[in-house]
C-alpha cells in the first residue's frame, strides 16, 4: 500500500504497548507454573509471532479484549515449527529457550530475518552440544537440550543474545554463568529482561543464574507498559512541528526502556518537553545540532535523524554500525529518505552526519522497515511537505495503528495504491 502523507500534527495520542516488554512477559508467562493474564492494550505482528511460537512449543496463549491469557507449557511439543515472521527478538529469544526445553524445533522467518546475525549465540549453543543447521539460512533446525554451564557472548553484536540465554538457562535447574565480552550494546534491553525475570521469580546475580530456580506466576494481572520507541515519533513531531503533542500512557521517571532517552536527547538540542507520571508533552522548539552516542539507543536513530534535519547546524550520530543489520540497512534507508527530501546527510562506517535545512516533496520506499516508514511521516509533517510512502503497511510490525493516529492528530493520509 502506498500512502501520501502531510499536515500539521497536534493533540493527544495514547502510545501502544511496548513490544520489547511484551516479548519478555509472554515468554516468562509461558514458562511459569500457573496461568497468567497480561494486560496489553493492542498488539502488533512481532508480539503475534512470539505468542504463536510459544503456542507451537505447547503453551496456550490467546489475545482477547486487550489481554493475553497465557496457559504455560506443561508438555513440550517435540519437532515444533516456529514461524518468527520478521521478528529478530522472537528468533533470538526463543532459539535458546526452545533448546533448553529440548524441543528439537524448526525456525522459520521472512524478510531480512534470515540475513540478520545469529553469531555468537549460534556458536555458543553449538559449542554446548546443540546441533543446528547452517547459520544464515532458514528454515533453521535445532536439536538437543541446552545444558547449564559457562556461556561467553560478545556484547557488541546484539543484547538479544544475552537476553535469550538469561531466559533459557533457568530452565536447566543448575547454576549457569554468562560472561559478556566487549561493550554491552543496548544494555537497557538486558535490564528489561532482568526485570521480567524478577517479576516471574527468577533471580540473576551479576549474570550468574543460581541453581534450582523456577518461573512462578505473579499474583494478579501484569501489564505491558507504553512503548517509548513508538512514543519517540510523536515526541519528536511535537518538538519540530508547528503545534504541541502530548503522549499518554508512558512514564518517563520509572520506565526501564532505554528509548526514553529521546526526551534527554531532544532537551539537549533545545526542545521544550514536560513529563508527568503518565504523559509527555513536546512543544514546538528551535533545536540546535549536537553529537549523539547511539550505542544504547539504535532504534531511535531514524527519528533522531528527522529531528536533526530541523536543527540548526550539523548533528553527528556515533556508533551506528549495527543499524546496517536491522529490518533494512537503516543507514542507507535514512540517507535515501533525507536526500530524497533535499536534506544534506552522509555516513561513514560508524558515523552519520545530518545538517538541518529545508525540504521538498518526495517519494520514499522504506524497504519494509517500520521505523523508517514512521520517520518519513514525521518528516512530512514537520517540514510541511508531501511524502509518498510505499509499503506503508510495514508499520504493523510494531505500530499497526500508526497512520490512524497520524490522521487523528490532524495529519492528512491519502491512499495512492492499495
Amino acid at each position: 500500500m502506498k500512502l501520501e502523507v502531510t499536515g500539521t500534527l497536534s493533540g493527544n495520542v495514547q502510545v501502544p504497548p511496548s513490544k520489547s516488554v511484551a516479548h519478555r512477559m509472554l515468554i516468562c508467562a509461558a514458562l511459569a507454573d500457573k496461568p497468567c493474564t497480561i494486560v496489553c492494550r493492542s498488539i502488533n505482528r512481532d508480539m503475534e509471532a512470539t505468542a504463536s511460537c510459544l503456542n507451537a512449543l505447547g503453551a496456550d496463549i490467546r489475545y482477547i479484549d486487550g489481554k493475553f491469557s497465557v496457559t504455560p507449557i506443561s508438555k513440550v511439543n517435540k519437532d515444533a515449527t516456529l514461524d518468527c515472521g520478521e521478528s529478530g527478538s522472537t528468533l533470538r529469544f526463543l532459539l535458546p529457550v526452545a533448546a533448553a526445553l529440548g524441543a528439537d524445533a524448526t525456525f522459520m522467518g521472512q524478510g531480512r530475518l534470515p540475513e540478520r546475525p545469529l553469531s555468537p549465540l549460534y556458536d555458543e549453543m553449538t559449542a554446548h552440544g546443540i546441533s543446528m543447521s547452517e547459520n544464515g539460512r532458514m528454515p533453521l533446525t535445532c536439536h538437543g537440550t541446552l545444558p547449564a554451564g559457562l556461556y561467553t557472548i560478545d556484547g557488541s553484536v546484539s543484547s538479544q543474545f544475552i537476553s535469550g540465554l538469561l531466559m533459557a538457562l533457568p530452565l536447566t535447574g543448575k547454576e549457569s554463568r554468562i560472561v559478556i565480552t566487549g561493550k554491552k550494546e543496548s544494555e537497557s534491553y538486558i535490564n528489561l529482561t532482568l526485570n521480567a525475570l524478577a517479576a516471574f521469580g527468577v533471580k540473576v546475580n551479576d549474570f550468574i543464574i543460581p541453581a534450582g530456580q523456577r518461573y512462578t506466576t505473579p499474583s494478579g494481572q501484569v501489564a505491558v507498559e507504553g512503548d517509548w520507541s513508538g512514543a519517540a515519533f510523536w515526541i519528536t513531531a511535537g518538538a519540530i512541528g508547528g503545534k504541541a503533542i502530548t503522549c499518554t500512557g508512558i512514564d518517563y521517571a520509572h520506565s526501564a526502556q532505554g528509548d526514553r532517552r529521546i526526551v534527554d536527547v531532544l532537551r539537549r538540542m533545545g526542545a521544550d518537553i514536560t513529563t508527568s507520571d503518565s504523559t509527555v508533552t513536546a512543544r514546538p522548539s528551535s533545536l540546535t545540532a549536537t553529537q549523539i552516542d547511539c550505542a544504547d539507543i539504535p532504534d531511535l536513530v531514524p527519528i533522531m535523524a528527522i529531528a536533526a534535519s530541523s536543527a540548526q547546524g550539523t548533528t553527528v550520530f556515533d556508533n551506528i554500525r549495527r543499524l546496517r543489520i536491522k529490518e533494512s540497512d537503516r543507514i542507507q534507508s535514512i540517507l535515501q529518505l533525507l536526500s530524497g527530501a533535499g536534506i544534506s546527510a552522509y555516513a561513514s562506517d560508524n558515523t552519520l552526519t545530518v545538517t538541518g535545512g529545508p525540504a521538498r516533496n518526495c517519494a520514499y520506499d522504506p524497504s519494509g522497515d517500520h521505523r523508517m516508514a514512521m520517520a518519513a511521516a514525521v518528516l512530512a509533517s514537520a517540514k510541511n511537505i508531501r511524502i509518498a510512502i510505499s509499503d506503508a503497511e510495514c508499520t504493523a510490525k510494531s505500530y499497526p495503528a500508526f497512520f490512524d493516529d497520524f490522521n487523528a492528530l490532524g495529519g492528512v493520509v491519502n491512499t495512492i495504491e492499495n
